[in-house]
């Protein structure tokens, strides 16, 4: 009986695939040297202005709430409190964000500033902990302004009522095609927002000159707002106070500058243009959302009235699309609802953006996450699935969102503003660093008041805070045993004592050794423990402990002849891999198998474990041997190690 099977190798053939397409980019990375992690593939490069119109997208997107949210939370000192919140822009986030993208060009932002002022395992701590407000606002940028253009949709009037049951679906529909067009590409996301931005921002002059130039020629009402302003507060001073207490209510205003800077390696040329480009990108985009901001809370402040923003009011949510059909009728009222529409759905393109710049930057290079999270299209479909949870978990309201969003916006500013008041410090630079100071305390304030008056919205950083601090330092310890070595280079003279007739032998020694009878003793103790005669050359390896807390690191093994005795040494992130990897590198080099011994070493194998996650020491013999196990299976080409 004949029998017919089908090749073993065409399901391998179609997962094979299916990794490719997923690891696009890291796939490709070049790893030539022992352990290498690369960089993250670079993305297409682009003019600034378009990278404006990326980042854009969330920051002119808030003129869809932000002037009903004004209103609401100052009633007529809308247009005060609005001002307030220009200058707090224009004189505080704008010049805080043009010092960080100076000193940071390759889009890590404050964090990478902060990294490097607190070195060692605190900067890293305090990285991971801003990772966490860094995801609280990008994921609830890309849910809520989801949620918010599907607010859009179903109050529609052309919209029949049976959609408004249909409010997570739809959520769900738009985040997905987000994610869909990330998995494309990150060409395919600045072209949409190109269009999108210059549609909204046009529709958004009509409607704002139109209504400025009504509010103007109606004396009448700009007097009942007037009379307003007098009757309810004392002076101008009690007016401002007035504004001052409400004004971190509007800090959803504020969004936009943190992604301005993280998505720096989109603009096109080398690092001195692609900071001038981020900082046209910032002035630019700050300068427009400031005229629109105060004009729009001047015309929505004297033409709606009060009770039309309160909840289940027409202009709830959405004061500029009231005038628009109020003012210019619904067919124009119709258009300009679905370029908001549009622009709030794609507003978490300029959050996925900066997820996929900053994460990839960080964490692997941390050993704090999965190899594969260098890739973009893996990270897409997990912040996606991430954003789908939220948006189930919030059952897509809008104002139950805001807070977390504004508690993230406003801690990562402030974390900018603490970043650039530390390094003017250091530079001696009083003045600016006095100024910067300033700043970080109003920021402070802001988000304080915030977090007293919603309090939900810290609840919910602190839980991404705890969830990404929990998972990166698992990941860190299932990854401590990799090679984690980039480069390694040999001086000459190191390069001369491993060039030697018959078996290499190394010692592994501790580096701070000077006296030369320690070293006799380490070579009499090896020699009579192993059988090895008296006239084989024996060399000493001697690993000086760096920052611990690097993950990778690049190995000089410089040659020292001491009391008679050849010593290589060397400096890495932990003895253990550090010697791993010097091994291998000297068996490629000279086509040798050398052998390693250790001194038995005693003590609580749980306290070692922990010494060797933190400091990088432990209990060097095993370890080694685990990391090289894992380096090379292949037992016949691994460095045999001898312990006694």
């Amino acid at each position: 009986m004949a029998t017919t099977s089908t090749p073993p190798a065409t399901g391998r053939r179609a997962d094979d695939k299916l990794r490719a397409w997923l690891l696009h980019g890291l796939l490709q990375s070049d790893r030539k040297a022992v352990g290498q992690h690369a960089d993250p593939a670079p993305h297409e490069q682009h003019q600034w202005w378009q990278v404006m119109c990326l980042t854009g997208v969330d920051y002119f997107s808030t003129l869809g709430y932000q002037p009903g949210i004004a209103a609401l939370a100052a009633g007529s000192l809308s247009p005060i409190a609005t001002l307030l919140l220009v200058a707090l822009t224009l004189f505080g986030a704008l010049p805080t964000y043009r010092a960080v993208a100076a000193e940071s060009p390759h889009g890590l932002g404050s964090l990478s500033m902060l990294e490097g002022l607190l070195p060692g395992w605190r900067g890293k701590l305090l990285v991971l902990f801003l990772l966490g407000f860094v995801a609280t606002a990008f994921v609830i940028t890309i849910t809520l302004s989801a949620a918010d253009a599907t607010a859009h949709i179903v109050e529609n009037p052309f919209v029949p009522d049976f959609f408004d049951g249909w409010r997570v679906p739809i959520t769900l529909v738009l985040i997905a095609l987000l994610g869909l067009i990330f998995l494309g590409g990150f060409s395919e996301a600045i072209g949409l927002a190109v269009i999108l931005v210059a549609v909204y921002l046009v529709l958004n002059v009509v409607v704002v000159v139109t209504a400025v130039i009504q509010a103007v020629s109606h004396p009448a009402l700009v007097g009942d707002w007037e009379h307003a302003l007098t009757t309810e507060h004392s002076g101008p001073l009690a007016m401002i106070a007035v504004s001052l207490y409400v004004m971190p209510k509007l800090a959803l205003g504020l969004s936009g500058f943190e992604t301005g800077v993280a998505v720096m390696p989109l603009v096109k040329g080398d690092l001195q243009q692609r900071v001038k480009g981020a900082r046209r990108l910032l002035t630019t985009a700050a300068l427009i959302m400031s005229v629109f901001l105060i004009a729009s809370s001047f015309a929505t402040s004297v033409l709606i009235p009060a009770k039309e923003f309160q909840p289940g009011g027409k202009a709830s949510g959405r004061a500029l699309a009231y005038l628009a059909h109020t003012n210019l009728g619904d067919l124009f009222g119709t258009l300009y609802d679905l370029s908001t529409i549009a622009i709030l759905w794609f507003a978490g393109a300029s959050a996925m953006a900066g997820l996929l710049n900053i994460v990839p930057r960080y964490l692997p290079r941390y050993g704090m996450a999965p190899d594969w999270t260098r890739a973009v299209r893996p990270l897409v479909l997990v912040f996606t699935a991430i954003a789908f949870a939220i948006t189930i978990f919030f059952h897509a309201g809008v104002e139950e969102q805001g807070g977390a969003y504004a508690t993230g916006v406003l801690a990562l500013i402030l974390s900018a503003a603490v970043a650039v008041t530390l390094s003017s410090w250091q530079q001696r630079r009083t003045g600016r660093a006095a100024a910067f100071g300033l700043v970080a305390l109003i920021l402070a304030y802001t988000a304080v008041a915030n977090i007293i008056e919603r309090p939900d919205g810290l609840k919910i950083a602190f839980f991404f805070v705890v969830a990404i601090v929990v998972t990166s330092l698992i990941s860190r310890a299932t990854r401590s045993t990799e090679l984690r070595v980039s480069a390694i280079e040999l001086d000459e003279e190191a390069k001369k004592m491993i060039d030697v007739p018959g078996k290499i032998r190394i010692i592994a020694n501790e580096p701070d050794a000077r006296d030369e009878k320690e070293y006799a003793d380490k070579d009499y103790e090896t020699r009579r423990n192993h059988h090895l005669p008296e006239d084989e050359p024996l060399l000493f390896l001697e690993v000086t402990v760096g920052d611990a807390s690097e993950f990778h690191s690049e190995l000089c093994v410089q040659g020292e002849e001491r009391h008679g005795y050849k010593i290589l040494r060397v400096s890495g992130a932990t003895v253990s891999n550090t010697i791993a990897a010097v091994l291998l590198h000297i068996r490629d080099e000279t086509g040798k198998l050398p052998h390693i011994y250790f001194h038995w070493s005693e003590g609580n194998p749980v306290a070692a474990l922990l010494r060797y996650l933190v400091f990088g020491g432990g209990d060097v013999a095993p370890l080694t041997r685990e990391v090289l196990r894992q380096a090379e299976p292949d037992d016949t080409r691994r460095p045999p190690v001898h312990v006694g």
